[in-house]
């Protein structure tokens, strides 16, 4: 069994995230190419976006540290530490309030 911190990595990512010109840094958590689902902890500096984008096939979000908008069809879901969202089947993008951390979920 594998088990690892996300308090850890979240900590870890958002300093990165602090240093880096783009104000970004991602890991992943599980999976890859031999997997079907993939974990990656996203973190952003305050004032931060991934840009808009397709959205997967099937995709949860998490927000583990701090405040996100997701932006989708003209609709905008505003989550916190804690809240969990299941990312709509369209375009979207990802903006931090706060720094903050989220863990995306994919299914391939």
């Amino acid at each position: 069994m594998e088990s690892t911190s996300l308090i850890a990595l979240v900590r870890e990512q958002v300093d990165a995230a602090r240093a880096a010109s783009s104000g970004r840094a991602a890991v992943t958590v599980y999976g890859g190419r031999e997997h079907r689902l993939r974990q990656t902890l996203i973190a952003l500096k305050a004032g931060e976006r991934l840009g808009e984008h397709d959205a997967p096939d099937e995709a949860t979000l998490q927000v583990l540290e701090g405040e996100v908008a997701l932006h989708a069809g003209g609709e905008t879901w505003r989550g916190e530490a804690g809240d969990h969202l299941v990312i709509p089947p369209q375009r979207h993008d990802l903006e931090a309030l706060t720094d903050a951390a989220v863990l995306l979920t994919v299914a391939n």
